[in-house]
C-alpha cells in the first residue's frame, strides 16, 4: 500500500513517501479500514519534531521545520517512541476486512475512528502514535474504536472531526455542565478551538474566543458571541473574574492571565500549549480563588459517541480549510504551520 513513513525525530526530512508498504491485518477484535481521508493535526507535527519530550522546553513552532535536537525518545505517554511510524490519528473511511469475532455486518459500514484506543485493562494507544494510524490506505483499528457513521459528509468533511472535536468535547466534558455559563476559547481558529466554540454552543453556553485578528468574523459565524484577538489584552477586554471557563489550547505566557479571568470557583481545560508549556502559576490564584484545573488528553467514555450524535445530526458542521493529497504532506503541515486558515487542513490518499 502507499502512505507516508516517519523515520525519526526531526524536520520534514523524516516524512518519507513509500508505495510498497504491507497491507495490515486485523487481528482479533479489529477492522481493517481503507482509508478516505486523514486530518492534520498539532499532535502529528509535535510527534515528528519530538515536542512531546520533557527535554523540550520551547513552544510548538520553534522546531516545527527541522525539529528539536535534544528530544529524547520519550513520547507524550512518557514510554519510548519507536521508528518507523505511520502517523494520522484522524481518520474517516470504510471498514474492507474483519478480524476474529468482528461481527459479520461491520463489512463494508462507513466509519470515523476514535482516535484514543483505550484497552480493557487500561492501557491507552494513540492512533498514530503507539500505533500506525491513518497516513496511508489502509488502518488497523480496534472494532470497537471504529463508530459506525451514517451522513451525506463526504470522507474529507468528515476526516477534519475525531481529533480535534474530540479533544475539544472531551475538554468541555470533564469540565462539568457548561449550559448558561460564561466559556472563553483560546486558540479559536484552530481545529480544536474553532470545535469548541461549536459544541460549547450546542451545550449551551455563552462563547468568548480568541483569535487572530483577522479571523473575527470567521469565529461569530461559529457562533462566538465576542472575540478577542491573539495578543490582546485579556483582562483589560473582559475584565477580572468574568468566564466560568476557559478552555485552552494556546498556554504560554497568558496562562496567567487566563486564571485571573476565572470567577472564584471557574474552571480551566487544557489540551495543548502551542504557544509554550512552562507557564507561571500563582499558588495563591489556584487555591484562594478555589480553582479546578483539567488536564484532558484519554477522552472519557461516551465522548466520541456524543460526537458522532452531534455530526449525524448535524448539530456541528466541518471546516475544511484545504486538502492535499497525502503525498504533499510536507506542503500540508507547513500550510498549517502558517496558521493562515480557519478549521481543518485534510490530507487524501
Amino acid at each position: 500500500m502507499r502512505g507516508v513513513v516517519l523515520n525519526g525525530f526531526g524536520g520534514f526530512d523524516m516524512l518519507e513517501w513509500r508505495e510498497d508498504l504491507p497491507v495490515p491485518r486485523p487481528g482479533p477484535g479489529e477492522v481493517l479500514v481503507r482509508v478516505g481521508a486523514a486530518g492534520v493535526n498539532n499532535t502529528d507535527i509535535n510527534t515528528r519534531t519530538g515536542w512531546y519530550s520533557k527535554a523540550v522546553a520551547a513552544d510548538s513552532a520553534t522546531g516545527a521545520e527541522q525539529g528539536f535536537a535534544e528530544a529524547r525518545d520519550d513520547g507524550w505517554s512518557g514510554a519510548a517512541f519507536t521508528f518507523p511510524r505511520i502517523q494520522g490519528a484522524d481518520a474517516a473511511g470504510k471498514v474492507v476486512a474483519l478480524g476474529e469475532g468482528v461481527a459479520a455486518g461491520r463489512l463494508g459500514q462507513r466509519v470515523l475512528v476514535e482516535p484514543v484506543f483505550r484497552a480493557a485493562d487500561g492501557t491507552v494507544r494513540y492512533f498514530g502514535s503507539e500505533c500506525d494510524g491513518a497516513f496511508a490506505d489502509y488502518a488497523v483499528v480496534p472494532a470497537a474504536h471504529a463508530h459506525a457513521v451514517d451522513c451525506a459528509l463526504s470522507d474529507a468533511e468528515l476526516a477534519s472531526f475525531p481529533c480535534a472535536y474530540s479533544a475539544a468535547l472531551n475538554m468541555l466534558s470533564r469540565a462539568g455542565q457548561v449550559a448558561g455559563e460564561r466559556v472563553l476559547v483560546t486558540g479559536a481558529s484552530g481545529g480544536v478551538g474553532s470545535a469548541a466554540v461549536q459544541l460549547a454552543m450546542v451545550r449551551g453556553a455563552r462563547v468568548a474566543a480568541v483569535g487572530a485578528g483577522d479571523k473575527g468574523a470567521a469565529l461569530r459565524d461559529l457562533g462566538a458571541g465576542e472575540v478577542a484577538a491573539r495578543g490582546e489584552d485579556l483582562v483589560a477586554r473582559f475584565g477580572p473574574d468574568s468566564f466560568d471557563l476557559v478552555i485552552d489550547v494556546v498556554g504560554g505566557g497568558q496562562f496567567a492571565d487566563l486564571l485571573r479571568l476565572l470567577r472564584p470557583g471557574g474552571r480551566y481545560a487544557t489540551a495543548g500549549a502551542i504557544a509554550g508549556p512552562l507557564v507561571e502559576l500563582d499558588l495563591r490564584t489556584l487555591y484562594l480563588k478555589d480553582l479546578s484545573l483539567f488536564g484532558c488528553t484519554v477522552l472519557g467514555q461516551g465522548v466520541f459517541a456524543e460526537l458522532v450524535g452531534h455530526i449525524t445530526a448535524g448539530r456541528i458542521r466541518p471546516l475544511i480549510a484545504a486538502t492535499y493529497p497525502l503525498q504533499a504532506i510536507a506542503e500540508a503541515q507547513r500550510d498549517f504551520l502558517a496558521k493562515r486558515h480557519v478549521g481543518k487542513i485534510v490530507l487524501l490518499p
